[in-house]
């Protein structure tokens, strides 16, 4: 993905329409102006990525979004390339009209729409619905979506794929799948999360030359995380430092069954730097975790009564990888919570707290919850596809319920922190739908904590380094087989600055 983004600001669809008017009213650009500077954008950026096309074929609906689309197909055709466009409306905003009348004049060819219509060779551009696009779908246009999408042709999506949701990166219905997406003025936060990645393709950004000032007017809603900037906050090693200097994390879990994932967390909170690691589990999980990694020292406990006075070493601890859900687990989570010290809670963790029995009022200001669709679903009493259709406000109200910082995961991971504007993890990839990812996670995240981050620095850093090291190991042997524990070399060349 481009990370050409002005300060990595994202923006929903109110915000990106306060830009534009700020733009036009306040700084004097006219809308057609900028529409034209869209439509060049386009073509320049479909030029760059599939060389100069046999034919165009450009779907246009009524707004601004189509006024682009016949920008595009003006410029097209006096680059001598054959452009046709699809129209699925002759009611035109006042600039779309004014747009179609340059493609008249450049005798591009005008049809309507027709479902029957053959799709051959050559390239479309999606210029059917923009941001204001919001709830049903009109049968014509999910027609032509449908046959966009069986065209099996490459496809450029002019500012969002049509179909997508602006602001939640949801699709109610059917959506244009893209093989790039140039956006414009401000990136839409619903091409970062959700069901954004999966349609936008590339996607690539331009301001379309509007004045820096005009940002400063209008405050961005997300904002897109980059792992660079983030490693300066990376705990500096002391000359004369020692381990205990660099904290010390504990992974509470390991119910019978589910070790491996405890054994995960603890690996990877020591491959991420923490001065000391140890391991609460199932008496039977010692054993494998010292033959795999000596360096972690592993407790064995069989109730929360012999956790209890283990747990004034730490500094961090992790609770939830493997914990299951038994009387065991419950001790062991009780006894965690009533210590007060900073806590990753990840897996059953959060299943527990979700009952709200075990801890009926949790203070959680110190906590990070790491929580995938199921898990945030249950914490808010919703159903999975509601946490879905609006993966941002389901962070924002997780935060707001639960205080501390909390890390939404799936495409697009969002964190959410105390007074801090939502962040958005662009980092990871499909092959990462694989057992054990989420317990890697939690390690990282707490051997940060144990070091001296920040909670919400240490979330906002983990989820980075988790998944650009699950990149780095796709792009060395591919994306199928993916294993958790194959992200630990990549993380440690990560954290001492190997691949920049």
């Amino acid at each position: 993905m481009s990370h050409n983004f002005i300060q990595d600001a994202v923006f929903d669809a109110k915000s990106v329409s306060q830009l534009d008017r700020t733009v036009i009213d306040t700084h004097g650009v006219p809308g057609i102006v900028l529409m034209k500077r869209a439509g060049r954008a386009a073509l320049d950026e479909l030029l760059d990525t599939f060389g100069v096309p046999t034919s165009l074929t450009i779907f246009c609906g009524s707004g601004n979004n189509a006024g682009d689309g016949y920008i595009v197909a003006a410029l097209a055709a006096a680059k001598n390339i054959p452009t046709q466009i699809v129209e699925l409306s002759t009611a035109l905003t006042e600039d779309a009209s004014k747009a179609k009348q340059f493609a008249q004049q450049a005798e591009v060819s005008f049809v309507n729409f027709d479902k029957a219509m053959k799709l051959s060779s050559g390239i479309i551009v999606d210029g059917l619905l923009g941001t204001g696009f919001d709830g049903e779908l009109r049968q014509t246009y999910r027609d032509a979506i449908q046959l966009i999408n069986d065209s099996g042709m490459p496809v450029l999506a002019l500012d969002i794929p049509s179909g997508l949701h602006a602001d939640t990166g949801h699709i109610a219905d059917v959506a244009v799948m893209a093989d790039i997406t140039v956006t414009f003025i401000g990136a839409k936060q619903g091409l970062f999360s959700g069901q954004g990645p999966v349609v936008c393709g590339e996607i690539i950004y331009h301001s379309l030359e509007i004045p820096e000032q005009v940002f400063e007017q209008v405050p961005a809603t997300a904002m897109l995380l980059d792992l660079f900037e983030l490693m300066d906050y990376l705990p500096q090693l002391a000359v004369d430092g020692h381990k205990n200097q660099r904290g010390h994390a504990m992974v509470i879990g390991g119910e019978r069954g589910f070790g491996g994932a405890a054994i995960l967390a603890a690996e990877a909170c020591l491959q991420t730097g923490a001065g000391l690691t140890s391991l609460a589990t199932r008496p039977e999980h010692v054993a494998p975790m010292l033959m795999r990694q000596p360096e972690v020292m592993a407790c064995p406990v069989v109730s929360g009564q012999e956790l209890e006075p283990l747990l004034n070493r730490p500094s961090v601890l992790v609770v939830g990888p493997g914990l299951g859900r038994s009387s065991w687990s419950e001790q062991l989570l009780q006894k965690a919570v009533a210590v007060g010290l900073p806590m990753v809670l990840d897996a059953d963790g959060l299943n527990i707290l979700a009952e709200g029995r075990v801890v009926p009022d949790p203070d959680g200001s110190q906590w990070v919850l790491t929580p995938h669709a199921g898990e945030a679903a249950r914490l808010l009493g919703l159903s999975v596809a509601e946490v879905q259709a609006d993966r941002y406000s389901a962070v924002r109200l997780l935060q707001e319920k639960y205080a501390g910082v909390v890390l939404l995961k799936g495409p697009g991971t969002l964190i959410a922190g105390p007074d801090k504007i939502i962040q958005v993890c662009t980092y990871g990839n499909p092959a990462m739908a694989t057992a054990g990812m989420g317990d890697i996670l939690s390690g990282i995240i707490g051997g940060l904590i144990a070091q001296g981050c920040d909670i919400q620095t240490a979330t906002e850093l983990g989820c980075c380094l988790h998944g650009s090291a699950a990149d780095l190991a796709v792009q060395e042997q591919g994306s199928r087989g993916l294993m958790a524990s194959d992200l630990l070399p990549h993380l440690r060349g990560l954290l001492n600055q190997n691949y920049l």
